[in-house]
């Protein structure tokens, strides 16, 4: 069944800031279309995607299950989460405040299951953001259904039956492998939905091979929160140094985001944008927590 229907983000959105560098094996953006595959009530779909001049999402839906796969695309696009009180708060931040004009529109979309956030956070743990993006593609390609050309957004189904072994023979070190299959085996990832962010990052870093900038990555891609920022991303330890003058430590990124209160995740994404300038005063709140 074909459904052609719209969609009116709330608060500035713009399809073509937020998918831009959004691509992976499950979606592509190419010329202000967004196609993407997902599944609602166990049944794949086909989603396309386009922003006409007055912000209207457009949307085309091929899925035998319309409704329900329109709603967990409001929720991969993001659509609802209106960030206008982030970039009010924050117009006149020293490190952001000229990104919310220029990237007014940026939202990060969502992983369209808690699984696929998680496998992109262990994926991406230190090491270069393609070579992660390599890795990742080869598990999904290795473990998850295919739909229309593209790659189906793993279920906790495509990695618990697998050994870590298995896993680890695609790139992903081996325990790492060993906590996505554990976790996937032992929790219901998608049940992370109906707790606190602070429940859920209390509980994902119990795993030894978790800590704070993972929950961050399931936090902002897989729940849909920007309470939790990205602690100790890479881009954002550079930042900091050169702030401080000195070698930056992950501690230092918490503080440095904790300034954001409960738009943490959000800023994370504003700093890591290239927003930053390369030198400057600290935002207030770090100075004064000093």
């Amino acid at each position: 069944m074909t459904l052609e229907t719209a969609i009116h983000p709330r608060g500035p959105y713009s399809l073509e800031l937020s998918a831009r560098r959004a691509g992976d094996r499950t979606r592509v953006f190419r010329d202000g279309l967004l196609t993407c595959v997902l599944e609602a009530e166990g049944v794949p779909a086909l989603a396309r995607v386009w922003q006409i001049r007055d912000g209207t999402l457009r949307v085309r839906l091929d899925s035998a299950e319309p409704e329900a796969t329109l709603e967990r695309l409001r929720f991969v696009l993001a659509a609802d989460a209106d960030h206008t009180e982030f970039l009010r708060r924050f117009g006149s931040d020293p490190l952001i405040g000229h990104a919310t004009f220029r990237l007014r529109g940026l939202r990060p979309l969502r992983t369209a299951t808690v699984t696929h956030a998680l496998l992109r956070a262990l994926c991406g743990q230190l090491i270069a953001a393609r070579e992660a993006r390599r890795i990742e593609a080869r598990l999904l390609r290795a473990c998850s259904g295919e739909h229309a050309g593209l790659l189906l957004p793993p279920q906790r189904s495509a990695f618990a039956p697998r050994s870590p072994a298995e896993l680890a023979a695609h790139g992903l070190v081996a325990r790492k492998a060993s906590a996505l299959v554990r976790l996937c085996r032992e929790l219901d990832l998608e049940r992370l939905h109906g707790v606190t962010t602070a429940v859920a990052v209390t509980r994902l870093c119990r795993e030894r091979s978790l800590g704070p900038w993972s929950a961050g990555v399931v936090c902002l891609e897989g729940l849909g929160r920007y309470e939790h920022g990205l602690v100790g991303d890479l881009g954002l330890v550079k930042l900091c140094s050169r702030l401080l003058g000195r070698d930056a430590t992950a501690a230092d990124t918490a503080e440095l985001l904790a300034g954001y209160g409960e738009w943490a995740g959000l800023a994370s994404v504003y700093l890591l944008a290239g927003a930053a300038p390369a030198a400057g005063p600290l935002p207030r709140p770090w100075r004064d927590a000093a």
